[in-house]
């Protein structure tokens, strides 16, 4: 079965770090691109980050640059939200998902494409 499972969600204040993981199963995570997503409340989903291992691509949105990191250990077949300096704002529940490239992922999810979406991890950042 192949799968995609979101954790390390927490409770963190402002200014403050975590580092959110996605976890595959059933499948070689080092052929896919993965990206990450969230959801805040009464807002639209937004691409957050994205990793194309074999073509080395790297997105971030500008809202996260400079204080997100995405980053994968093939051997765990994980991949890596580090998130610093974490604002109000990036209160949300993250989801990851996968394709075979940056530009497919995000073009999928952009026209609203995407099959499906995981139950996500749910960051807050409040004092």
């Amino acid at each position: 079965q192949e799968q995609l499972v979101e954790s390390g969600g927490g409770l963190v204040q402002p200014g403050g770090s975590l580092t959110l993981s996605c976890a595959a199963s059933g499948f070689p995570l080092e052929h896919y691109a993965i990206g990450w997503f969230r959801q805040a409340p009464g807002n639209e989903r937004e691409a957050v980050s994205c990793q194309s291992p074999t073509d080395g691509t790297l997105y971030y949105a500008d809202s996260v640059k400079g204080r997100f990191t995405i980053s994968r250990d093939n051997a765990k077949n994980t991949v890596y939200l580090q998130m610093n300096s974490l604002k109000p704002e990036d209160t949300a529940v993250y989801y990851c998902a996968r394709d075979r490239a940056c530009g497919l992922l995000l073009h999928k999810f952009y026209t609203n494409d995407m099959d499906s979406w995981g139950k996500g991890t749910l960051v807050t950042v409040s004092s």
